[in-house]
C-alpha cells in the first residue's frame, strides 16, 4: 500500500516508521531540521515496543513529488489544519483515503470542506510521542493504538484494507463502529489531560496527587461529557470519573500532555480546539463550563507561542 505521512511529528512518525518496517511504501512529509536529518541520517524511532531505523526513509516538503497515494495520515497541529489540507491536494486520487488523526472533535468537517468529502474520514490516535531530536522520534509508555470509521459506522473495503495492514505492522488498530463517539471519548480524557497539566506546570501524577488540582481535572472531563451528550453524543453520564479512574490505574505518572510542552517551549498551543471548543459548544449549549473557561482564559496570551 502507498502511504503518505502528513506529517512525520510524533504521531506520523511513530505509525509511519512501523507501516515502512513492515514492507509498505511510506512517503515522509517533513520540513526543517527534521526533514534534513531524515534525508541525511534517515528515520529513527525510539520505542519499547522495538525500535527502528529506516536507513532511506523517503521524506519530502513538497506533496506534489509524491503524487497519488492509496492513503494519507494526517496527524498535523490543529492550528495547521487548513494549510496541510490544501498541501494534500496532490496526494488525493480517484481511490485515496485521508484518515483524519488530531486532536479535537471537527476535524474531519474542517478537512472536508478543502478536500473531497468522500476521501476523509474519522480517526482517533492514542500514543504519548513526540519528535526528540531532528530525524527522531521516541514514543513514551507501551501503548499505540489507532481507531478509524466511517461516518456512517458501515465496514468499508478500504478501511478494512488499511487494517489488514496495520495489523501485519503490528500496530494495534481497530475499525470503530462509531468515529465520532471515539473522538469524543478521546476529546474527554485530552481535555482534562491537558487543561489540567498545563495549568499546574505539572505531570499527571503530581496532578493526581493533590485533592485540588485531581478535583479540577475531573470537573474539566464532566464539563466536556455534559457538552458531548447535549450534542447527542453517546457519552455515559459518569464517562468522566471513567476516566479519572483510568488515569489512576493506567497512566504513567510522568506523563504530560503535549499542551504543557508546547506551553515550555514557547509553541503554538491547541486551545481554541479543546478548553476552547468545550467553552464555545458550552455557551451554544447553554452549559456552564467554568473549569474549561478558566483554562482557556488563562492560556489564552500564550495560545500563538512565542513571540
Amino acid at each position: 500500500m502507498k502511504i503518505a505521512i502528513m506529517a512525520a511529528g510524533g504521531v506520523g512518525g511513530y505509525f509511519g516508521a512501523r507501516l515502512a518496517a513492515a514492507g509498505e511504501e511510506v512517503h515522509f512529509i517533513a520540513r526543517g531540521a527534521h526533514l534534513d536529518a531524515i534525508r541525511r541520517d534517515g528515520l529513527k524511532l525510539e520505542s519499547a515496543l522495538g525500535d527502528i531505523h529506516l536507513n532511506d526513509a523517503p521524506a519530502s516538503d513538497d506533496p506534489a513529488t509524491i503524487g497519488a497515494v492509496d492513503m494519507v495520515l494526517f496527524a498535523v497541529k490543529l492550528g495547521d489544519s487548513e494549510a496541510a489540507a490544501l498541501a494534500c491536494k496532490p496526494l488525493l486520487g480517484d481511490r485515496t483515503t485521508l484518515i483524519m488523526l488530531q486532536n479535537g472533535v471537527g476535524g474531519v468537517a474542517r478537512l472536508s470542506a478543502i478536500l473531497d468529502r468522500q476521501a476523509v474520514v474519522g480517526g482517533v490516535a492514542y500514543i504519548s510521542s513526540f519528535i526528540a531530536q531532528p530525524g527522531t522520534i521516541r514514543h513514551h509508555g507501551d501503548f499505540a493504538r489507532l481507531q478509524f470509521g466511517e461516518g456512517d459506522g458501515s465496514k468499508s473495503a478500504r478501511l478494512g484494507d488499511f487494517a489488514r495492514v496495520c495489523a501485519k505492522a503490528g500496530i494495534d488498530a481497530e475499525l470503530a463502529p462509531d468515529i465520532e463517539l471515539a473522538q469524543w471519548q478521546k476529546f474527554t480524557l485530552l481535555v482534562g489531560m491537558s487543561g489540567a497539566t498545563a495549568m499546574t506546570r505539572q505531570p499527571i501524577g503530581a496532578v493526581l496527587g493533590d485533592p485540588t488540582e485531581r478535583q479540577f481535572f475531573l470537573n474539566l472531563m464532566a464539563e466536556t461529557v455534559a457538552v458531548g451528550r447535549a450534542r447527542g453524543i453517546a457519552l455515559d453520564a459518569d464517562y468522566a470519573r471513567d476516566r479519572l479512574a483510568f488515569a489512576e490505574q493506567s497512566l504513567p505518572p510522568a506523563m504530560r500532555a503535549s499542551m504543557l510542552d508546547d506551553l515550555e517551549r514557547g509553541k503554538p498551543l491547541e486551545l481554541d480546539w479543546l478548553a476552547g471548543e468545550v467553552a464555545r459548544l458550552g455557551r451554544q449549549l447553554a452549559i456552564p463550563t467554568p473549569a474549561n473557561d478558566e483554562v482557556y482564559a488563562t492560556l489564552k496570551p500564550h495560545r500563538g507561542g512565542a513571540n
